[in-house]
């Protein structure tokens, strides 16, 4: 079997629209759709009559009344947050106002490693700083409510603080941003780091769970094979990163035009910013040299 990676981009359901997904799991897509949200923020409901609400979204107080009324004569007893970017846990606030649920999971907002200069306010403008959990959940730690229960795996990359989640009545990982069906995850220092995502990934291919129900788009149907063609695909953009080097090119603005060719330039951003990732990685492993001792966007690289 090809572990080529097979991306699903085909449309979910209407945001908005509280969709039945299996005997526990509910979604409501939040109104966000975009170039790096796909269709929207998932936002879960598990369990009936007690339930949690995983990622509730951005701070749209549509989407939160569409939550409560999606859960309308029910108790919410559990926020559950993946990560701390604005379009998953900035609508915490509001939520936890109206039902008084216990709000749990990763941590706050945080950067991966020292910060550079100017990455504070790169960090400040891509996260949820206010974000204050009641409980920060780590490997294995459980919350439970009639027939479900959720235990954290901790997953970092996307974020220094992602968690997912296994629902285990229904061999289900609730994976937040870190592995999607619709597309790769972008891993953006100084929030993201490449080697601990590539590690997180090591860690979900040592567990077995039948689909991931990711914070964006539709679910990954095949998860072992979908997490062996992110590994290649993370492989294959080291080798072109590391051709690009051996070619002469010694910034990051001259290698992704060409390693992203016909990327919309809107998006060049976001690429430059995955190739940073990469290169942090590659300068950790000692086998490409930085310029500055935190590797930057500006900085200059050359093989080792």
């Amino acid at each position: 079997m090809s572990d080529d990676i097979e991306f699903d981009r085909s449309a979910t359901t209407p945001a908005g629209e509280v969709a039945p997904l299996s005997p526990l799991v509910r979604r409501v897509i939040a109104g966000n759709g975009g170039p790096m949200t796909f269709t929207g923020t998932c936002s879960y409901i598990v369990g009936h009559g007690t339930v949690a609400i995983i990622d509730p979204g951005p701070d749209d107080p549509a989407h939160v009344e569409r939550l409560l009324a999606a859960v309308a004569g029910e108790t919410v007893s559990h926020i559950v947050v993946t990560h701390t970017h604005r379009d998953h846990s900035p609508a915490v606030p509001a939520l936890k106002a109206a039902t008084g649920a216990r709000i749990v999971g990763c941590g706050p907002h945080r950067p991966s490693r020292e910060l550079g200069p100017g990455e504070a306010r790169v960090l400040d403008a891509a996260g949820d700083t206010g974000f204050a959990p009641e409980w920060l959940m780590r490997d294995g730690d459980t919350v439970t409510g009639p027939g479900w229960s959720l235990a954290a795996v901790e997953t970092p990359g996307h974020t220094a603080n992602h968690i997912a989640f296994t629902l285990a009545e229904e061999q289900t990982l609730f994976s937040g941003d870190h592995v999607m069906a619709w597309s790769t995850t972008i891993v953006a220092p100084p929030d993201g780091s490449m080697s601990a995502y590539m590690a997180s990934i090591e860690k979900l291919r040592g567990m077995e769970h039948a689909l991931y129900r990711p914070g964006h788009g539709g679910p990954v149907t095949d998860p072992q094979r979908f997490l062996r063609g992110l590994v290649q695909h993370r492989r294959q953009r080291e080798a072109a990163i590391l051709n690009r080097l051996g070619l002469g090119d010694d910034t990051i603005a001259a290698m992704v035009p060409v390693i992203y060719q016909g990327l919309a330039p809107a998006l060049h951003g976001a690429a430059s910013l995955s190739v940073l990732a990469q290169l942090e990685d590659l300068v950790a492993r000692s086998v490409v040299e930085s310029s500055d001792e935190v590797p930057a966007l500006g900085s200059r690289y050359k093989l080792s």
